[in-house]
């Protein structure tokens, strides 16, 4: 436990206690926002279930829930290793080149176009709005990317008129199609859950599949066992999870007073919940947490939280990773990355390479 007199907030690092608070949405709200500041920040694309909690987040959230089953995420799998294997070979043929830019970042925005119904002939638009929305996002200022949000709100308002007319196997169209008796989405709410897919499901898996590379790259030993048992990469993703936690932590302003490990937290108070360290917890993961071990098959793994805000996309977060992963280790096994020359995003809570240099050394 910590007390943070810059920013007037408590730190969990814990495990126990970072998965406690996750679980207990009634003490540890998100209405009054997730982030360092003490007002929920004014989006031009409200409502965003991240800064919603139950009865009226779990009415959002059943909307789209089936959109991102087991199965249906796996119905992505042929088409996303086809587009993994298409910027594999831009790298391939390059000999080596960004990572990040040519793949790491390109594949969390195809899933993301895809989901929201993008046509393929406006994903160029879409992933430039994307970069610029992302970027300021990350650095806590999401308002900063005026002219991408602006973009961003005229396209989907016209996709969204385009799918009541001709709707399709997508987010958009399963949110148009839903029970107006139940909740009658407005063009501005819809518009409210694309913001949340493209500001929530990018810097993340990009700060997933990148950190990847990084502990892949520098344990060969840990590699080698992945490229002579393919089978074992699932597994590992978990494990990738575990030490990249791409999301940090997030922030929760408690409605009450509470203890925690014997410390009495104030109603009112902002809490900081660390994932980053809860995943290198020695009493949650033993002495040997802070190493990466592809055969540990870590359980209760914090990097896409918990309780009623768990991760919408953590499947598909997975596939992509895993997709990622096996194709490098089948086309270019010893791969390196120069991670002393990668550089990171700015910002507090996703910690994602905005570069990193790689080199295929192909075999």
């Amino acid at each position: 436990m910590h007390y943070s007199d810059r920013h007037d907030l408590w730190v969990l690092t814990r495990h126990s206690d970072v998965s406690a608070a996750l679980l207990d949405a009634a003490t540890f709200c998100s209405t009054r926002g997730i982030s360092l500041t003490n007002e929920r920040q004014k989006l031009p694309l409200l409502p965003t279930m991240v800064m919603m909690d139950p009865p009226e987040h779990t009415k959002y959230r059943r909307l789209v829930n089936r959109g991102f089953s087991p199965r249906n995420v796996q119905e992505l799998e042929p088409e996303l290793r086809t587009f993994v294997s298409g910027c594999l070979d831009s790298l391939l043929e390059a000999g080596g080149g960004d990572f990040v830019a040519v793949l790491a970042r390109p594949v969390p925005c195809f899933v993301v176009a895809h989901y929201l119904g993008v046509p393929a002939e406006d994903r160029m638009l879409f992933d430039g709005w994307t970069q610029a929305i992302v970027q300021a996002n990350a650095g806590g200022n999401i308002l900063s990317a005026t002219d991408a949000l602006g973009e961003l709100y005229g396209y989907f308002t016209a996709l969204v008129d385009r799918r009541r007319h001709e709707p399709g196997a997508d987010m958009v169209s399963a949110l148009i199609n839903a029970d107006p008796e139940s909740l009658g989405l407005t063009t501005e709410e819809i518009l409210g859950y694309a913001f949340v897919m493209i500001a929530g499901g990018n810097d993340t898996a990009t700060g997933l599949i990148g950190g990847a590379a990084e502990l892949l790259a520098g344990h060969p030993a840990q590699r080698r066992r992945l490229s002579e048992d393919p089978s074992m990469v699932p597994v590992a993703v978990e494990e990738l999870l575990r030490l990249t936690s791409p999301v940090q932590g997030l922030c929760r302003v408690t409605t009450r007073a509470v203890h925690v490990s014997d410390t009495k937290i104030a109603a009112d108070s902002r809490v900081m919940l660390c994932y980053g360290s809860a995943n290198r917890d020695p009493r949650a993961f033993g002495d040997d947490a802070a190493e990466l071990d592809v055969t540990r098959a870590p359980k209760r793994v914090l990097a896409f939280g918990g309780g009623p805000h768990y991760c919408l996309g953590a499947q598909a977060a997975r596939l992509e990773a895993r997709l990622v992963i096996e194709e490098l280790l089948r086309r270019c096994p010893d791969f390196e990355v120069d991670a002393e020359r990668g550089a990171f995003a700015d910002g507090p809570f996703v910690r994602r390479y905005e570069s990193l240099p790689f080199l295929p050394r192909a075999a």
